[in-house]
């Protein structure tokens, strides 16, 4: 009988891991070693400790919360948790007066971020705030600009009674207009007929600021007739700088009892945006309506020897003059003479100086002159180029 071959040693190591984890007894105690039976307490003690752990997870099981939600809310069982407490706010301690010279302490640009603290910090940082551009005519009509700014002294409405989208973002800024443009724009210029606000619209708006602010001193509005000039007029004594734009030579009428006006910027054309006419009518009634005039500007206004010569004769006051992009006609240069005062004379974007000056020796000197400023100015014609160091 042949032996079977044996079977080659997988395991070099006879120390191996699989030596110490083999449990059955060595042959030698095979023989010895039998299964201890068990006896009658143990078989109970055994049987207890499975039915005190079967118990222990019944009573867990229960208080697992079902997974599906109840149909009814069960109230007996909420139980409120505890919140942290609240601190106390000590600046209520603080009358509205401290708090103000608080915050008129801090920088500009923090106004903003106090504002957002509570309503009261909102109310007291808007009776900070006093420039003010409005860019919504809502805010206006609506009254809230009033509520939240009650003591506004600088208030510039150009860029709300434009109405144009803002969506479109682009935005087109030329000389002293800045709007939003689109796709939509007139063949005449950026701005069509509808792009302004009604006249009645513009005006119970400034009637409205003017029973607000009675304290405003600066104020720029486009647009206006001369029933709404005449409203701010009535009422803001305190108006020292007035801009105008887009608005006819009637609409002057409106400020002539504004009787400390100092400083008037007038525009009355922008290529491209609007057209409206400044000739000497107007110019006359500015003169004779604001006779303490220190600063004038005329933007895209038209006139001729007359109207400077009354605004020379009208406001002995007047320090600085500037013409921006003028169509003014020959022989304007000769009115400046008038000017007793004029110690700044300002042009800009003027394509002709003066077309026709007249003879040298009826045009005059300004003897008190101090500066002449000249900028992007067409200074090819001598004989207007003449003229102008003339005068100056």
């Amino acid at each position: 009988m042949s032996q079977s071959p044996k079977s080659p040693n997988t395991n070099p190591n006879p120390n191996s891991d699989q030596d110490y984890l083999n449990l059955e007894p060595p042959p030698s105690l095979k023989s010895q070693w039998k299964p201890k039976a068990l006896s009658l307490p143990d078989i109970w003690v055994k049987e207890q400790a499975l039915k005190h752990v079967i118990c222990n997870m019944q009573q867990q099981f229960s208080r697992t919360p079902s997974i599906s939600p109840p149909s009814e809310p069960d109230l007996t069982s909420f139980q409120s948790f505890p919140l942290d407490p609240i601190e106390p706010d000590y600046s209520s301690l603080l009358s509205d007066v401290v708090l103000l010279g608080i915050f008129s302490k801090l920088p500009v640009s923090q106004h903003v971020s106090n504002s957002l603290v509570c309503k009261r910090w909102l109310y007291l940082t808007g009776r900070l705030v006093q420039s003010l551009k409005v860019k919504d005519w809502s805010f206006i009509s609506s009254g809230r600009v009033f509520n939240r700014f009650p003591n506004l002294t600088d208030l510039d409405l150009v860029g709300s009674c434009i109405q144009m989208p803002k969506d479109s973002g682009i935005l087109l800024t030329h000389k002293t207009v800045s709007v939003y443009v689109d796709t939509s724009f007139a063949f005449a210029g950026f701005l069509g007929k509808t792009a302004l606000l009604p006249l009645h619209v513009v005006d119970t708006g400034l009637a409205m600021v003017a029973k607000k602010y009675p304290n405003l001193r600066r104020l720029v509005v486009i647009g206006a007739s001369e029933e709404g000039l005449r409203q701010i007029a009535a009422r803001c004594y305190t108006l020292q700088e007035l801009e105008l734009h887009c608005c006819g030579d009637l609409a002057l009428k409106g400020i002539s009892g504004i009787k400390i006006l100092q400083v008037m910027k007038l525009i009355g054309s922008v290529n491209g945006f609007y057209d409206s006419t400044i000739s000497d009518i107007g110019l006359t009634l500015l003169a004779q309506g604001c006779k303490r005039l220190v600063k004038l500007e005329l933007c895209g206004c038209e006139g001729s020897y007359d109207g400077v010569k009354a605004i020379g004769q009208c406001c002995q006051m007047l320090e600085e003059l500037s013409f921006y992009d003028h169509r003014m006609d020959g022989g304007w240069l000769a009115g400046l003479s008038y000017c007793s005062n004029l110690k700044t004379l300002k042009l800009k974007s003027c394509k002709n100086t003066d077309t026709s000056p007249g003879a040298d020796e009826h045009l005059g000197t300004c003897l008190t002159l101090e500066e002449l400023h000249l900028q992007q100015c067409h200074i090819r014609d001598k004989q207007s180029v003449k003229a102008l160091f003339l005068v100056c």
